[in-house]
């Protein structure tokens, strides 16, 4: 096994685990919102709103990860 190889397995794990975090992330976003909404139907449109920009932040973040992944990949 050689540097080469190593930096593409750094790279897939990397990217792989930014996926899985915003996964769980947006989830649990989303169910929360889900329950709030449930129990305060009048707030159903600024707990929407809130989950909108919550979800673009967290998936801004994983597209920056992936990124810095894909550097990773192409300097090794």
């Amino acid at each position: 096994m050689n540097a080469l190889s190593l930096g593409y397995l750094a790279a897939g794990l990397g990217a792989g685990m930014a996926v899985i975090g915003a996964g769980l992330g947006i989830g649990k976003l989303a169910a929360a919102a889900m329950e709030g909404s449930a129990r305060q139907p009048t707030a159903a449109g600024d707990i929407r709103t809130s989950m909108i920009i919550a979800a673009a932040l967290i998936e801004g973040a994983t597209l920056f990860a992936i990124v810095v992944c894909v550097l990773l990949a192409i300097k090794a």
